[in-house]
């Protein structure tokens, strides 16, 4: 007998900025300036933070979705991040995963992917956003998770961010979002010649990639999260 197919197993994401804002009757009233801990009706659970200003009238923001690492939930280098972030005005939008580490990394793409997208929805529903100023990042097993999902979904983010990435394994390809790779050059978890090795499989298949290495461990150093989005805002 035939299984049904596995919702989300594609790798595919459907939420789209432009769709919702031809699509009034769905709009939400927006949550206030500040970082806000979103809790849905199965018992998942999601960060976001609004910038100051974001409701002002024909305002689009920039949307950042951070994907954190094993056990993570909003921990480590989010943090960082989530401070860059709040200065720079864009809306950050962090998920977390329905166990310790995201659903391809424990079978294929499903029940995380679609809260991703449940999520992105919400915060399209209720805020403006700018549908060419959309990344995606992650850190360790989310950084491998953004460009799996990134890659896939090119169509939609602008920009990856990989920040000391295992892996990548896109179920197949579309657009050319830009990526930004770091690592580590002491990183004991994933040695930084894996990273190193994507950014130049990337750049061959023909991405615009930027590199950097770093004097530290298996972490996010401010110094890196400022590049990284300092990229976001060329």
């Amino acid at each position: 007998m035939n299984q049904p197919p596995v919702p989300y197993a594609d790798g595919r994401l459907h939420a789209r900025p432009d769709v919702l804002r031809l699509m009034d009757h769905q709009r939400q009233p927006p949550l206030e300036a500040g970082t806000h801990q979103l809790s849905f009706g199965d018992g998942r659970k999601a960060l976001l933070h609004v910038p100051p200003d974001a409701n002002a009238e024909g305002r689009r923001l920039h949307l950042l979705l951070l994907l954190h690492g094993a056990g993570g939930r909003h921990g480590g280098g989010d943090h960082i991040a989530l401070g860059h972030a709040v200065r720079h005005g864009a809306l950050l939008l962090v998920p977390d995963a329905q166990d310790s580490s995201w659903d391809f990394l424990r079978g294929g793409f499903g029940a995380d992917l679609a809260f991703i997208d449940r999520t992105l929805l919400w915060t399209m529903q209720r805020y403006e956003v700018d549908e060419q100023a959309m990344a995606i990042a992650g850190f360790s097993d989310g950084a491998s998770y953004a460009l799996s999902v990134g890659l896939m979904n090119g169509h939609l983010f602008s920009d990856i961010l990989a920040f000391s990435p295992g892996f990548m394994a896109p179920l197949r390809r579309e657009g050319l979002p830009r990526i930004f790779v770091s690592h580590g050059k002491d990183d004991r978890v994933l040695p930084v010649a894996r990273g190193a090795a994507i950014a130049q499989r990337l750049a061959q298949e023909g991405y615009e990639v930027a590199y950097q290495e770093f004097d530290g461990a298996h972490i996010v150093s401010p110094a890196i999260a400022r590049a990284a989005l300092h990229r976001l805002e060329e």
